[in-house]
């Protein structure tokens, strides 16, 4: 495979990190896709019927559906990959870096997320990123696509959820940083 320098979701392998896919299942699809249809509807739907001279309330209720799909878009994942001792959360334009230092588990678990509680956050339009809890996890934050390919990363004071499209892969090439 070609290795493209600005499109590094792609690159499967290179000498300093392994890029691992972000796989959306059916859920996050079709939450995604009504989500987007019902965000652009609205200003749509407005900009036809807009009055003479619309108050300030209307073209904020125009602005803010687009406002936020774009800055969900902004913050969907694209990827994960593990380089120099940390884990990037690839993102459309940006990265997300979590340091491995103090990991102390890294385990492939596809029941992790499984009666969660959001607490803050996103739960289902581009992705489930936020703050999130549950009985078997307890308060976590999460950088998902697809709840069953659910990877625990353990440190001291915190717990990360990510979700790989080969989670026992990168579980196995997290263990190394423990």
């Amino acid at each position: 495979m070609i290795a493209i320098p600005w499109l590094p979701i792609f690159q499967k392998t290179s000498m300093y990190s392994t890029v691992f896919h972000a796989p959306w299942n059916r859920q996050l699809k079709l939450t995604t896709a009504l989500s987007t249809a019902l965000l652009l509807a609205i200003p749509l739907i407005l900009t036809l019927k807009i009055p003479e001279s619309p108050s300030t309330l209307y073209s904020i209720a125009i602005a803010l559906p687009l406002g936020i799909l774009l800055l969900c878009a902004l913050f969907a994942i694209r990827g994960y990959t593990i380089r120099n001792n940390t884990l990037l959360i690839l993102r459309p334009g940006w990265k997300t870096a979590i340091p491995l230092d103090g990991l102390t588990e890294a385990q492939a678990n596809p029941s992790a997320m499984q009666g969660s509680v959001r607490l803050f956050g996103n739960g289902g339009l581009f992705g489930y990123i936020g703050l999130f809890q549950n009985k078997a996890l307890g308060r976590y934050r999460a950088f998902a696509t697809n709840h069953d390919k659910a990877v625990v990363l353990r440190f001291p004071t915190r717990t990360l959820v990510v979700t790989p499209d080969r989670p026992e892969q990168m579980a196995e090439l997290l263990q190394q940083y423990c």
